[in-house]
């Protein structure tokens, strides 16, 4: 019998399969350790990082929120003394997200970094439905780039992200942090709806209608000066990789390291996938989905996708869980979206499109009846969704395990 431990919430645990069952156990795969540091200012001497702060203006440092694993605090902890005497001031790239709470801060920041920008009041929390914006033009499709007043009137910006495969825009990281992040709600809904294209899948660049729109957009950034400082995990959360300066340049060198990391081989498909989002992007379901946007590339044709999430803070997407909540089937969800998109139905559509070929079980925090709404079969334990999984696959049917199914994109060798 095998021992598998799983992630939930902060805390890992240990669930056991029959080795005759059990496929593998993949994570994202190991690559050299190396020394944050010394690498990163390094890297940051040779893109004149000095260079760029130097002057009395204002300059706007754009963060990730707390549901990306993006190491700001590893970043700042670098940088700070050099900088925090200058005229900084930092925007969390929301998007359309809710801002973060204390807890949230101190992990994006680290805490005595956060208590010392707090006392002198330079920390906003992007809001893109009430916050002034400022019209910068549009895309060849057609978006309109509203962006957030504050960084719009930056002459200089520094965007500090991370870049990992991402369900519907291929990878994050780069523009994401200026659209979805600090755009408003009326630019992201017309972005994100091209999610729905089947193009907009993760790993997916070229051809890929999100990723396409939204590095056309960031032409409306000519008149502001952007400094790109982006980080690769590795499976352990430490940093592996930073590209710096250019903001293309510095997006497009950190992918072949995501690629590295996040790309990992499969014998095969199976018919059982249990597929786990760690902290902190188990945050809620909305953001969770990822891991069973991951998962579902390792499942066969009426599988079951075991999805795995503490989902602490509950639903987290109102117009999505609505949406599913109101249809008796994924079918029908499908069909609604045809007919009326609203920011949050790509979410409801990439997973309503999973339960029309396969079945999605959740183990969770989630009341009942709100998981159901979304159309997861709900189990208190990992445990028991397996026990159940094999009574109707069969006894001898194989399953693969994701640890890390927010991180780990599946790459089949043998379809």
């Amino acid at each position: 019998m095998a021992k598998v431990l799983i992630p939930y919430g902060k805390e890992k645990i240990e669930v056991e399969i029959n080795d005759n069952n059990l496929q593998g156990v993949y994570f994202p795969n190991d690559v050299e350790k190396r020394e944050f540091a010394s690498e990163f200012s390094k890297n940051l001497e040779n893109a004149n990082f000095a260079e760029f702060m130097e002057g009395d203006e204002r300059v706007v440092f754009i963060v990730n929120d707390g549901t990306r694993p993006t190491p700001t605090a590893k970043v700042l902890r670098v940088i700070y003394d050099d900088i925090k005497d200058k005229d900084i001031y930092f925007i969390i790239a929301t998007g359309a997200h809710r801002a973060p709470n204390d807890e949230e801060y101190e992990y994006i920041f680290g805490k005595e970094i956060y208590e010392d920008l707090k006392a002198k009041d330079r920390i906003w929390a992007h809001d893109a439905k009430n916050d002034e914006m400022v019209y910068l033009g549009k895309s060849t499709n057609g978006t309109e780039m509203y962006l957030n007043k504050i960084v719009a009137e930056a002459k200089k910006t520094i965007v500090i992200g991370s870049v990992e495969p991402h369900y519907f825009a291929g990878y994050t990281g780069g523009r994401k942090g200026f659209l979805p992040g600090v755009a408003s709600y009326e630019t992201i809904t017309q972005n994100h709806k091209l999610a729905l294209n089947k193009s907009a899948k993760a790993l997916a660049l070229d051809g890929n209608p999100v990723h396409e729109d939204m590095m056309d957009a960031m032409n409306v950034l000519k008149d502001i000066q952007v400094f790109s400082i982006m980080t690769i995990l590795d499976k352990d959360h430490n940093v592996y990789e930073t590209t710096c300066g250019d903001l293309v340049e510095a997006f497009y060198a950190a992918i072949d390291s995501a690629k590295k990391v996040f790309c990992v081989d499969i014998e095969e498909k199976t018919d059982i996938v249990i597929s786990v989002a760690p902290y902190p992007m188990d945050i809620d379901l909305y953001q969770s989905q990822k891991a069973i946007d991951n998962g579902k590339l390792a499942l066969k044709e009426g599988g079951i996708l075991i999805f795995v999430s503490q989902c602490r803070m509950g639903i987290g997407g109102k117009t999505f869980f609505d949406l599913m909540a109101s249809c008796d089937t994924p079918q029908e969800v499908l069909e609604k979206i045809k007919i009326e998109y609203k920011l949050g139905y790509h979410k409801a559509g990439k997973m309503a499109e999973i339960n029309t070929w396969a079945q999605t079980w959740g183990v969770t925090e989630l009341p009942e009846d709100e998981i159901k709404a979304v159309h997861i079969k709900p189990f208190e334990s990992v445990e028991a969704a397996v026990e159940k999984a094999l009574e109707e696959k069969g006894k001898d049917a194989k399953i693969t395990v994701l640890p890390l199914g927010s991180l780990s994109v599946p790459n089949i060798l043998k379809n």
